[in-house]
């Protein structure tokens, strides 16, 4: 064979390659730009138990072609709250299995009919102006592309298949272990194991009849293929809560004991020749039944261990210790939420948004109370808190506005857009109820300073602003969006009224002599701080009130059960 012919053989692999690779990424692409966020709300809500977990990964897998993108999209889920472990292991199982639909189509010797349905896509993409009609010729043109991909890659493999050097390669390929490691380097430079079967199989149907790749060969170096397509799902979490790291590691774990029940299996069991047997005549047909069995076998054994693996999960990451300590942290956003290539969608990164500024009210509302029971015992130790919480929430208001600020140039609908905006109002006024936490902690250092107390009977009014404060924080963690601004107007006029009355009772104390001058102008300043403090939470409660969006509940804890509704206890904010 002519050296000229190797080389033109190699550009023609590398041209089929990058086709191949660039049509899979414009049909998935395309398939999801045509579910839009309706699908992945109904990812996030439809995952109740396993069994409808595994089936709506499956299903949104099949209809997008991505079991990477439907795996981001869980470790998304699980960040902002919507999603626990055991509802993301679900779908993961789900989406390993929905992924085999490629593999499946490619077996289908189409090359024939591939330029036609390529050039109908691209003119149904150039002819329309429409969104959604433009991406659906995108996914018609991209499949045709798969199989003109294919077809190349085909008649590549040809004058390749008779080279010595190249059949030394693939002969080498006998160790299983070799084979996975082959797969896994391979997935990650490609990033789609859908893709990595495609080249498998295009090996299989070479031009000259000539196999270059056996089955036993074909099927480690699949499970390889899945174990590295993991890996985009692992660094979608980083920089996420500790459950989206887990979430990311879940995909890995499932895969890397799936190869090992599958390699142990290899050795005590005909399972190639199982496989086989079910298309003897097409070898390509049986990478992509090998793929499928290994998915599907893989979640039929270890979907009754889900809670196991979720417990494994824990082990390997185990919570931070920097949690508990008051390490300044963001518990539900991560960057990969308001980046170019955004897979959660706007609902969840709402959602995120709502639970991270549910964390900074519930702070500042402790603060709050903290520093008016300050004014009755004040310590070292409780200024020193208050003022580590306050920077806290300080800390927290500047990144949620960080990430709304970004949000806000989405292509989003009106009511996310009126949602963006109730949010940053809203963060605003409990920044500023901080502020007036730490005014009311500095009331208390000044009484001591000076060496001053309230009166007994202004100290009880102090402990009736306590419980107040309280009440009214319950209102707006604790109601729906519907009913918080009634409530919270009822709550704002109790404080005014509250406010009104202990000003005359402190002039009463002031004229009878019962407090001193110095006492009554600090007492008076607090009082005009409660005040403000009523009508930020009212500020609050009407942002919440613009959009049926936001919800100010603490998030629960979302790991809590395995069932689909995780229930657990508030998860308590610590500073």
């Amino acid at each position: 064979m002519q050296e000229v012919d190797v080389w033109a053989a190699l550009v023609e692999l590398c041209a089929g390659m990058a086709l191949f690779l660039y049509s899979v990424k414009i049909t998935s692409g395309s398939l999801q730009t045509i579910a839009g966020d309706k699908l992945k709300n109904v990812l996030a809500k439809l995952t109740g138990n396993r069994i409808m977990g595994v089936a709506v990964g499956a299903g949104i897998t099949a209809l997008i072609q991505s079991s990477t993108a439907t795996s981001v999209m869980a470790v998304g889920f699980v960040n902002a709250g919507l999603m626990n472990l055991y509802q993301a292991l679900w779908v993961i199982m789900g989406a390993n299995i929905g992924t085999n639909i490629t593999a499946q189509l490619i077996a289908f010797d189409v090359g024939a009919f591939a330029p036609i349905v390529a050039l109908l896509g691209t003119f149904f993409c150039l002819l329309t102006k429409d969104k959604k009609l433009r991406s659906i010729g995108e996914a018609v043109a991209g499949l045709g592309f798969i199989f003109v991909a294919m077809s190349l890659m085909k008649e590549s493999m040809a004058p390749l298949s008779e080279m010595d050097i190249v059949k030394e390669i693939f002969s080498s390929i006998n160790n299983p272990f070799i084979g996975i490691i082959v797969g896994i380097i391979f997935v990650i430079i490609i990033q789609s194991s859908a893709a990595g079967v495609g080249v498998l199989q295009a090996m299989a149907m070479s031009a000259s009849g000539a196999q270059l790749i056996t089955l036993e060969q074909a099927m480690f170096i699949i499970f390889g293929l899945n174990i590295g397509t993991c890996v985009t799902a692992v660094f979608a979490s980083i920089g996420g809560s500790r459950n989206a790291t887990r979430a990311g590691m879940l995909h890995m774990l499932f895969n890397v004991i799936g190869t090992a029940i599958f390699t142990l299996a290899y050795y005590l069991l005909p399972i190639a020749d199982w496989v086989r047997a079910l298309s003897p005549n097409d070898v390509a047909r049986q990478f992509a039944n090998m793929h499928l069995v290994f998915n599907l076998a893989s979640t039929i054994i270890l979907l009754p261990f889900g809670t196991l693996i979720v417990k494994l999960v824990k082990i390997i990451v185990p919570d931070k210790r920097g949690d508990e300590a008051g390490v300044q942290c963001l518990k539900y956003l991560n960057p990969n939420m308001i980046s170019n290539n955004n897979q959660v969608g706007t609902e969840v990164l709402i959602r995120a948004l709502c639970n991270e500024t549910s964390r900074m009210l519930e702070m500042a509302g402790k603060n709050v109370q903290m520093s008016i029971e300050a004014v009755l015992e004040n310590s070292e130790k409780t200024q020193e808190t208050i003022n580590e919480t306050e920077e806290y929430v300080d800390y927290l208001n500047k990144e949620i506005s960080y990430y709304i600020s970004h949000a806000m140039v989405f292509d989003m609908s009106e009511k996310d857009a009126v949602a963006m905006s109730a949010l940053f109002k809203i963060t605003g006024n409990i920044e500023r109820m901080g502020d007036h936490a730490t005014n009311i902690s500095g009331y208390a250092n000044l009484l001591e300073s000076k060496g001053l107390r309230l009166s007994d009977k202004a100290r009880a009014e102090v402990s009736q602003m306590v419980k107040t404060t309280k009440e009214a924080y319950d209102v707006l963690l604790g109601s729906k969006p519907g009913s918080v601004h009634i409530k919270m107007a009822k709550m704002e006029q109790k404080i005014d009224d509250m406010t009104d009355d202990y000003r005359e009772h402190q002039l009463e104390r002031l004229k009878s002599g019962v407090c001193s001058g110095d006492a009554c102008v600090i007492y008076s300043e607090m009082l005009t701080d409660f005040e403000r403090l009523g009508d930020h939470m009212l500020n609050i409660a009407e942002a919440a009130a613009e959009s049926n969006l936001i919800s100010l509940k603490v998030p629960e804890e979302i790991d809590a059960e395995e069932k689909g509704k995780a229930k657990g206890k508030p998860a308590a904010a610590k500073a």
